[in-house]
């Protein structure tokens, strides 16, 4: 079921999480507050296949950060809202922090640690977005950044040509606190510019 807040992501509406508190060690907190069984994930992240053995009401991005240490994407909300935690599952933005892990398993999930090396598109470093980032001074305290840059890169995977309008649009589930915005839109407009030149060179290239 899709939220209509969140017009680009993937979203579940049904059913409820018990998360864990931010900041605190699940084993210690969650094992005297949720009876759980622990299980055995397989995940592909980032081109690679991991096994980790969480509990099983974990979400997505506990599983992430606590059961395979990928720490870029953000516990923030809790519940959807902010998009800190936004990941690419086969290719679409979604909300780690409201989706089963299990619903992740046997998709492509991509978090901002694997940016650089996603979809063939550039060679392996920094994605141009991160890059443009860095050079348009886009992020500040850096907490939303992960989220904001895993749903600019769903977007300009589709359309690097994307207009400032559908780069807002795009952007609209994730809230930061620190910039305006106005840097974030200059970032991922000039990496869509730079994407687009270079699929333009591959193409003339015989």
């Amino acid at each position: 079921m899709r939220s209509p807040l969140f017009s680009g992501y993937t979203v579940r509406t049904d059913f409820r999480v018990k998360s864990t508190p931010v900041g605190r060690s699940f084993i210690g907190e969650l094992g005297s507050i949720v009876s759980t069984s622990t299980e055995i994930v397989r995940l592909r992240v980032n081109g690679d296949v991991r096994e980790t053995g969480v509990p099983s009401h974990f979400t997505l991005l506990e599983t992430l950060r606590y059961g395979l240490g990928l720490t870029g994407s953000k516990q923030g909300c809790d519940k959807g809202d902010c998009g800190a935690c936004t990941v690419l599952l086969d290719g679409s933005p979604t909300l780690a922090c409201i989706t089963p892990v299990w619903e992740a398993e046997g998709k492509d999930i991509v978090t901002v640690e694997g940016l650089g090396s996603a979809r063939g598109l550039h060679p392996p470093g920094l994605h141009p977005l991160q890059d443009e980032f860095d050079l348009k001074g886009a992020a500040q305290c850096g907490f939303c950044t992960p989220g904001i840059l895993c749903s600019a890169a769903a977007l300009l995977e589709r359309r690097p040509d994307a207009s400032r309008a559908e780069i807002q649009e795009a952007l609209s589930g994730n809230l930061c606190r620190c910039t305006g915005y106005t840097k974030i839109l200059d970032a991922v407009e000039a990496a869509g510019a730079r994407l687009s030149a270079l699929a333009s060179s591959r193409e003339e290239t015989p």
